[in-house]
């Protein structure tokens, strides 16, 4: 730590010393905490409307029941009409509500559209999740060497207690943080389609895989906790095509501390072994996907956040992609890409209450982005939006990650995103074409009765091409 020189005596010296400690490092007070329950939900979101009733006021949620074995989930608003629509031609209404991303791709693509529709507060919480997260108020924090490295609390293991750590946050870390802790089903198990469209339009395959996606903190015994390397996320993926990549398996779990060795594997049918993958982290290509895809970048944002001054710009009222079932639940990749983009009838937009994270590359540090911009809605604490800049400032990738309400099980499901290339001109998009033959999607509470190879013990006596 820098030393403080000291003027005008040991008094100030010391009240300057104290000013130098991070204020995100601090939980908040017990009379700030107050606020959960009345002005603000017990999960952290604005409880009440906002000023001209666009965005309604919170009311529990969407619970829903669904048919065991179903393959897609039914869009419970597919009735319904958009209000409006923004294109390049009439965004300048508009403006205050739209990221720069969205303005670029307006811009950029004649045909781009936002569909907006009524706004639905579908998030729905498990009562003993907020009633944690509502204890995480006054006791989370920050830790570990470097600023926003890992998360403490009051549970008996000394981290926090299993729920949104920071439902008040002061800090673009903890609302980092918060993404990453989110309420979503404790397990999504999956078989969809990956694509890339290049420049002219041609529609490339990227592997296909089945997977499942792990959210371990959401789930209320803990043993899925203890299953996964106490990971807030975690994802078993096993690649089906190629005939090249078929039977290579991921195994990766991103932690409550960041800084500690990430417990990420591979198993490549070549080699036939597992092997320990740590540089599968920061801006190191992700080869599956023909290399336009970061390790960092699949779901928002994973990883240690080290190498970016993590700013909280602050919450706002945006359009932004919310409570979408096209291209995650009911068509076909052929029904969802366009020829520059994910055709726009594939996406329902809503005006939602969001907080901005912007990210600067720390000085010294090393990663393909200067700066990044995360969005990230304020009832699921999901990302909806990012934004990534070059070396030279110029706005590089756009990102949309499509949430759709898992109405049987409850939280938020938020496995499909696209990622626009506005410099090379293609796109690629994950998690989609449910419709396509022998795609599904299935939420699960636990894992109970699911065949989960959890740890690389498994994936290697499983892992037989």
């Amino acid at each position: 730590m820098k030393k403080l020189k000291c003027i005008g005596g040991t008094a100030l010296a010391l009240a300057a010393s104290i000013l130098y400690v991070p204020a995100s490092f601090a939980a908040v007070s017990a009379e700030e905490a107050k606020q959960l329950g009345t002005t603000l939900t017990r999960f952290g979101a604005d409880a009440g409307k906002n000023a001209d009733g666009s965005i309604p006021a919170y009311t529990g949620g969407l619970k829903k029941s669904h048919p065991a074995g179903a393959n897609q989930y039914a869009d419970p608003f597919a009735n319904e009409k958009p209000l409006y629509a923004v294109t390049g031609k009439n965004m300048g209404e508009y403006q205050s509500l739209l990221g720069e991303g969205t303005k670029a791709l307006l811009q950029r693509f004649p045909t781009y559209r936002l569909d907006v529709y009524p706004t639905h507060r579908t998030m729905a919480y498990a009562d003993w999740f907020v009633d944690n997260t509502v204890k995480n108020a006054t006791t989370a924090k920050l830790g570990g060497e470097v600023e926003g490295d890992k998360v403490t609390g009051a549970a008996p293991d000394g981290e926090p207690h299993q729920g949104i750590p920071f439902p008040i946050p002061k800090s673009g870390y903890e609302v980092m943080w918060n993404a990453m802790f989110h309420f979503a089903p404790s397990i999504s198990m999956l078989s969809n389609s990956s694509w890339l469209v290049d420049t002219s339009g041609s529609k490339i395959p990227l592997p296909n895989f089945f997977a499942a996606y792990m959210h371990p903190w959401s789930e209320q015994t803990g043993k899925l906790r203890k299953d996964a390397y106490n990971a807030v996320f975690g994802f078993w993926t096993t690649l089906t095509s190629p005939p090249t990549q078929a039977g290579t398996v991921f195994l990766n779990y991103y932690q409550p501390d960041a800084a500690a060795p990430t417990p990420i594997w591979i198993y490549t049918p070549g080699q036939r072994r597992v092997r320990k993958a740590p540089e599968f982290a920061y801006d190191i290509p992700m080869s599956a996907y023909a290399g336009v895809l970061f390790w960092d970048e699949p779901w928002g944002f994973v990883g240690r956040m080290d190498r970016f001054n993590m700013k909280l710009v602050g919450k706002k009222e945006m359009i932004v992609p919310y409570n979408v079932f096209g291209v995650t639940n009911q068509m076909t990749s052929d029904e969802v890409l366009g020829k520059q983009h994910v055709n726009p009838e594939a996406v329902r937009w809503e005006k939602r209450r969001v907080w901005v994270v912007e990210a600067t590359r720390k000085e010294g540090a090393r990663h393909a982005y200067s700066k990044r911009v995360f969005y990230v809605e304020e009832d699921c604490w999901c990302f909806v939006g990012t934004e990534s800049y070059d070396n030279a400032g110029k706005l590089w990738r756009v990102a949309n990650l499509y949430q759709w309400p898992a109405y049987d099980v409850g939280g938020v499901n938020s496995n499909t995103f696209d990622f626009i290339d506005l410099q090379k001109g293609n796109y690629l998009v994950i998690n989609t074409g449910v419709k396509d033959k022998d795609n599904y999607v299935r939420n699960h509470k636990n894992a109970d009765g699911l065949t989960i190879h959890f740890n690389p013990q498994a994936v290697a006596a499983g892992s037989v091409r």
